[in-house]
């Protein structure tokens, strides 16, 4: 690896500057081949799924691991402002959905062990004529926590009622669409719905997998419309009167401090004892603003998890022996990290353009994006901002994915004259202080954002703001609040740049046609709404909505992946987002955490209703 030595040539905020200077004199490690990954092996292949056990008319979920302990706090950091809702259906971000998707148990889940799509609120399921008729069969005796029992009618009032009627948040309805038309959902019985497809959908059964809704207390919102609708299940709601059914409750929400949820009492699952599930009393999230924080508060033994990376990860696996956690190495993550262009050419509502035109000429120019591409330093990323602890990045594909392009992962190695080669193609020139200039004579001047207290993101930007100034382009980094840049991406469009990231499916890329449709929610890179002009979608746009439409009706899995080969090798050519690296998912756990099962696909709290404390450790 290219250890490429990082000089800071402005001024940084302190805590940036100290990790930095630190992470420069640290070697990179190979931690995917280290100890910690081999002895993970053994533990990753012996968690057994829980079985179930119709007790008393009540269709339980049965525990198959070791009896714990009930009682005790499991408390986790995020990094952020917390939470933007409780409101699973409305939720546009990772905390909110991570937050209320343990309040709202869903129909289906993935199996944690081989990716296969499993039931959950559902007993079982039947896949008939050919792949167009699904038959599910609830689990019966099932309550929400007002008592209230859990039927058919709530999970044909989620799917009618607020997915496919468009209330919140609208990526599942739209990546549920086949050939324009939604599934339909029927009522056989009570606790058995049938849903009927024009068409086989090959994702179907991952792209239903979303929280469940009480109909009994959402449906007079519903009715009310979208606006009313979005408004339930705020930050600012009473939470003694939510309404859920999943392991734990809602208990308190200290906005910028700290979310506690509690035990749900009348869970559906139980251990082998017959005893109900979840053992923690309470699972708690410290908010923090920024990394160095969430260190501090591991160090201290006020959290009892920590994501690792960077200088502190061979720092941590060094000091495992004598100290009270366990790291543990799930692999790189399915997350992607990437730089993105704002494509768009359109005008707001005064006539004005979203994105400066000299600029829109620049970020639609495919030999300039390309040049970007060739000037970024990924192997000196991955040493300044994690000590080697990660991997090139060049798919819209994340690493784990089992539809890989693996002909285009392995990318290229920076190289600045074929970015100049590349420029000078479209007239870019350089002036006699070697600054880089357009045709028409304008200097190369641009915005990168990113979200601020994101350590490895600010990082990021600086690095990239470093290499293209070799190229003689002035980036004005700029980290802001997440809320703000997220409301600039997605309502005001009035960004340049930014460095960010998704999470993904690596079992499913349709789940991310959201961001490459062209009318997608999260089609960041050229925004647009449903009455913009049709011939602003350019050429590439079209032949991704063409792909996605085609995969999702392609039931056998090699032609599938030949569709999904060709959307990465589209996207690799024309580099809307350029991807950078995959970190490793590499985490610390207290001792005292018992019934820990990591696996990659799961992470580390998969099983979370099975996990207890043995403060003895």
């Amino acid at each position: 690896m290219k250890k490429k030595i990082f000089i800071i040539i402005f001024i940084l905020t302190l805590p940036l500057l100290l990790i930095l200077s630190r992470i420069k004199l640290k070697q990179p490690q190979t931690i995917i081949d280290s100890q910690a990954n081999k002895k993970n092996e053994k533990i990753n292949n012996e968690y057994i799924n829980p079985n179930n056990e119709s007790i008393n008319n009540i269709d339980y979920l049965v525990s198959n691991l070791p009896l714990g302990k009930f009682g005790g706090n499991l408390v986790v950091t995020i990094i952020g402002e917390g939470p933007k809702t409780f409101n699973p259906w409305e939720s546009r971000d990772a905390t909110s959905s991570e937050i209320a998707e343990l309040l709202y148990d869903s129909l289906v889940t993935t199996n944690v062990l081989n990716g296969e799509v499993i039931p959950k609120l559902a007993k079982e399921f039947k896949i008939l004529d050919n792949g167009k008729t699904y038959i599910f069969y609830l689990r019966k005796g099932l309550t929400w926590t007002d008592k209230k029992p859990i039927t058919a009618d709530d999970i044909i009032f989620t799917f009618n009622e607020i997915i496919f009627k468009g209330l919140g948040n609208t990526s599942t309805r739209d990546s549920l669409y086949i050939d324009g038309e939604l599934p339909k959902i029927s009522k056989i019985d009570d606790y058995t719905i049938k849903f009927t497809l024009s068409k086989p959908f090959a994702p179907f059964l991952r792209m239903i997998g979303v929280p469940i809704a009480p109909k009994h207390i959402l449906k007079k919102y519903t009715d009310l419309g979208e606006e009313a609708f979005n408004l339930q299940l705020s930050t600012n709601s009473d939470f003694k009167k939510f309404v859920t059914s999943g392991g734990f409750m809602l208990e308190e929400y200290i906005p910028a401090q700290r979310i506690v949820l509690k035990r749900n009492p009348n869970y559906y699952m139980i251990n082998k004892n017959g005893d109900k599930l979840p053992y923690l009393d309470k699972y708690i999230f410290q908010i923090v603003q920024d990394q160095n924080t969430e260190l501090l508060k591991f160090q201290s033994k006020e959290s009892d998890i920590i994501n690792l990376n960077g200088y502190y990860v061979s720092k941590y696996i060094d000091n495992e022996q004598k100290s009270d956690y366990k790291v543990y190495n799930l692999g790189p993550t399915s997350s992607t990290l990437f730089l993105c262009f704002n494509l768009n050419k359109q005008k707001n509502d005064k006539g004005k353009f979203f994105v400066d035109e000299r600029k829109q000429k620049w970020f639609n120019d495919r030999n300039f994006r390309e040049a970007i591409d060739y000037a970024i330093d990924r192997d000196a990323i991955i040493f300044n901002v994690s000590s080697g602890v990660g991997v090139p990045l060049f798919t819209a594909e994340s690493l784990q994915s089992i539809f890989l392009n693996e002909k285009i992962a392995k990318g290229h190695k920076v190289d600045l004259n074929r970015s100049k080669v590349l420029l000078k193609k479209s007239g870019f020139y350089w002036d006699k202080n070697n600054i880089l200039n357009d045709k028409n004579g304008n200097i190369v001047e641009f915005d990168l954002l990113t979200n601020a207290g994101n350590l490895e993101r600010e990082i990021i930007g600086v690095m990239i703001k470093e290499d293209l100034s070799n190229l003689g382009i002035k980036v004005n980094f700029k980290p802001i609040e997440f809320n703000t840049l997220v409301n600039r991406i997605t309502n005001t469009l009035e960004w340049d740049t930014v460095v960010l990231g998704l999470t993904g499916s690596p079992l499913e890329p349709h789940g991310g046609k959201n961001v490459w449709y062209s009318y997608g929610a999260l089609h960041m890179f050229n925004k647009r709404k449903k009455n913009d002009n049709p011939k602003d979608i350019l050429p590439f746009e079209k032949q991704l909505d063409n792909i996605f439409d085609e995969a999702s009706l392609e039931i056998d899995f090699n032609k599938r992946k030949k569709l999904y080969d060709k959307y990465q090798e589209i996207v690799y050519n024309e580099r809307p987002f350029i991807y950078l690296y995959s970190p490793l998912n590499i985490v610390a756990v207290r001792n005292k955490v018992k019934n820990l099962y990591p696996t990659s696909l799961g992470g580390i709290l998969h099983n979370l209703n099975e996990i207890y404390i043995d403060n003895k450790n």
